[in-house]
C-alpha cells in the first residue's frame, strides 16, 4: 500500500499566493493530499484554498506559524498519515522539489528531511544578508548542541515521517520554531538530513522579520534551542 502524505501549508493572509502554492503542489506529480491551515485570516484566504482543491482547516485566531503547523501535524496524526510535509504559504517553496524533500523519509533513511537553499551552491532566492549571517549562526550552534549539520536549519520546507509527526502533534515550538523543532528531533535520536532545493522569492506579502526583529529572533531562538537541551525528553512524548 501506498504510504499517505500529506502536505501542511500554513497560511496568514496569504490570499495573493495561496491558490498558486495549492495549484502547483496538487500538480507535481506527488500523490498527496493538500491542507491549508487558515490562521485566523482576515482575507479571503480559506476560500481561494479550497477553491484550488486543498483541504481547509481555519483557526479561529491568529496562533502563529508554530500553532498552525502544529495543527496540520495534530491533523496529520488524526488521519492516519504516514508523511507529513510543510511547505509555506507565500509561494517561496518550489513544489517542484516536493519528490526530493519527502524521498529521503519514505526512503526509510531519515526521519526528517528539510529542503536546504545552501547545498551544491544552486541560484534562488537566499533571503538578506542579515537573515543568512542567523543562519549560518543557528547552523553553528545546532552543530555544536545536537552533532547535526545542517545548513537550513530555518527551512520550512520539510517532510517528516510517522514518529514526528506523533511527536509534533503533541509537542511543537511556537515562535520561530524551525530551528527548535531540529534540536527537538536530535534530542529523540530522530535522523536528519538535508535535499538540495531552490527557494523563491515570495509572491505576495511581507515577511514577519523585519532588519530589528532579526536580532530578537537570533536571542530568542538561541535561548530556546539552549534550553531544549536541558529538557526532559519525556516532555516531547506523544
Amino acid at each position: 500500500m501506498n504510504p499517505r502524505v500529506l502536505v501542511i501549508i500554513p497560511a496568514f493572509n496569504e490570499s495573493g499566493a495561496i491558490i498558486n502554492i495549492t495549484r502547483e503542489v496538487i500538480a507535481c506529480g506527488v500523490q498527496a493530499d493538500v491542507l491549508v491551515i487558515d490562521d485566523g485570516s482576515v482575507d479571503d484566504t480559506a476560500a481561494r484554498a479550497k477553491s484550488a482543491g486543498a483541504l481547509v482547516v481555519r483557526l479561529p485566531f491568529n496562533l502563529g506559524i508554530g500553532g498552525a503547523v502544529q495543527a496540520g501535524y495534530r491533523y496529520a496524526k488524526a488521519n492516519g498519515y504516514d508523511i507529513a510535509v510543510q511547505v509555506d504559504g507565500d509561494g517561496q517553496h518550489d513544489p517542484a522539489y516536493l519528490k526530493h524533500v519527502i524521498l529521503p523519509v519514505l526512503a526509510g533513511s531519515a526521519d526528517m528531511a528539510i529542503g536546504s537553499r545552501f547545498i551544491d551552491g544552486k541560484s534562488g532566492f537566499r533571503s538578506s544578508a542579515i537573515r543568512r549571517v542567523g543562519i549560518r549562526f543557528f547552523s553553528f550552534l545546532i552543530r555544536l548542541l545536537s552533532g547535526v549539520n545542517v545548513t537550513d536549519p530555518t527551512s520550512g520546507f520539510r517532510a517528516c515521517g510517522r514518529r514526528l509527526i506523533d511527536v509534533f502533534a503533541a509537542y511543537y515550538p511556537q515562535d520561530y520554531p524551525e530551528p527548535e523543532a531540529v534540536v527537538v528531533a536530535r534530542r529523540l535520536h530522530c535522523r536528519v538530513t538535508e535535499v538540495s532545493v531552490v527557494m523563491r522569492a515570495r509572491t505576495s506579502g511581507a515577511s514577519s522579520i523585519s532588519f530589528v526583529k532579526s536580532f530578537y529572533y537570533m536571542i530568542k531562538v538561541s535561548s530556546a534551542i539552549l534550553l531544549h537541551t536541558l529538557k526532559d525528553r519525556k516532555v516531547y512524548q506523544p
